[in-house]
């Protein structure tokens, strides 16, 4: 009787150490996946920072002052002055009615349709 729970013990012993072999080496996966994730994070952000002061250098007021007088002939652009901006107590809001209703309308579906 001894024997088999030691056989029995030793049996438990291997499968859980085989266990915590595989859960290793899952866990050392995960953690490089994690890194490069996190690697890729950091030079998608970088990437991000160079597009965004890029863009800021592109729109400057007098780079794009100059492209509208270079192109006023084919744009017609003009500057822009502030009366040609409205005041907040102009902006209409959407009003907060009740949505339109519908009488006597009729579903239109195409499940039971044939072919």
């Amino acid at each position: 009787m001894r024997m088999v729970l030691f056989v029995l013990a030793a049996g438990m012993v291997i499968a859980l150490s085989v266990w915590a072999y595989q859960e290793n080496y899952r866990t050392q996966a995960m953690i490089g996946e994690t890194e490069r994730l996190q690697r890729e994070i950091g030079e998608s952000r970088a990437r991000l920072a160079v597009l965004k002061a890029e863009w800021a250098y592109l729109n400057r007021p007098d780079r794009l002052r100059d492209l509208t007088e270079i192109n006023y002939n084919d744009l017609q652009l003009l500057p822009l002055r502030p009366e040609q901006f409205g005041q907040v107590q102009q902006v209409t809001y959407p009003s907060t009615e009740a949505p339109i209703t519908f009488e006597n309308a009729v579903e239109v579906s195409s499940q039971d349709a044939k072919p």
